[in-house]
């Protein structure tokens, strides 16, 4: 067998076990949460009536879109598609919100916010514990700062604007 035809083989037989992997699914996971904290980031901006919450989506748009764009740096190196938007449960969510005004929009979001990073967290703290790919770990040690940052900071709007979370 020539030696060309054995590594792409071999190069393409570990595209496809790494697209089957925990840290195929944490990317496409992560770049759904980022697009739809992008989206709802930009809801916020325009719907609510708190100037905190205004300033919280202002800083999911900037936040998440720095995070998006270097997760399609490691995606594209791994070799993952990323979806092209949310799931369909964010993408319900959002219509939700959408529909909602006032003061309701505005505690519907920061107690979904500090749902989503709770959750988010989770998963981050996860995949840089028990991550086997060195690059999407490295991703996920990164960015948990920020999505702290970001819980700390929607819980403390939470709790001034008298939102039990």
């Amino acid at each position: 067998m020539n030696t060309s035809w054995l590594l792409l083989s071999m190069s393409l037989a570990a595209s496809v076990a790494f697209a089957d992997s925990p840290d195929s699914t944490f990317i496409k996971n992560a770049a759904e949460g980022g697009m739809s904290e992008v989206e709802l980031g930009q809801l916020a901006q325009q719907k609510a009536t708190n100037p905190a919450v205004r300033e919280f989506g202002a800083m999911m748009v900037k936040d998440h879109t720095a995070a998006n764009d270097k997760l399609k740096t490691v995606a594209a190196a791994k070799q993952v598609t990323l979806p092209d938007s949310p799931s369909v449960m964010q993408k319900a969510s959002k219509k939700k919100l959408d529909m909602m005004s006032g003061d309701s929009f505005d505690k519907s979001y920061v107690k979904g916010m500090i749902e989503d990073h709770k959750a988010d967290i989770k998963e981050f703290e996860t995949e840089a514990a028990n991550g086997k790919d060195p690059d999407v770990k490295a991703f996920a040690v990164a960015t948990l700062p920020t999505l702290k940052m970001h819980l700390q900071k929607i819980q403390s709007i939470a709790s001034s604007a008298g939102i039990a979370d």
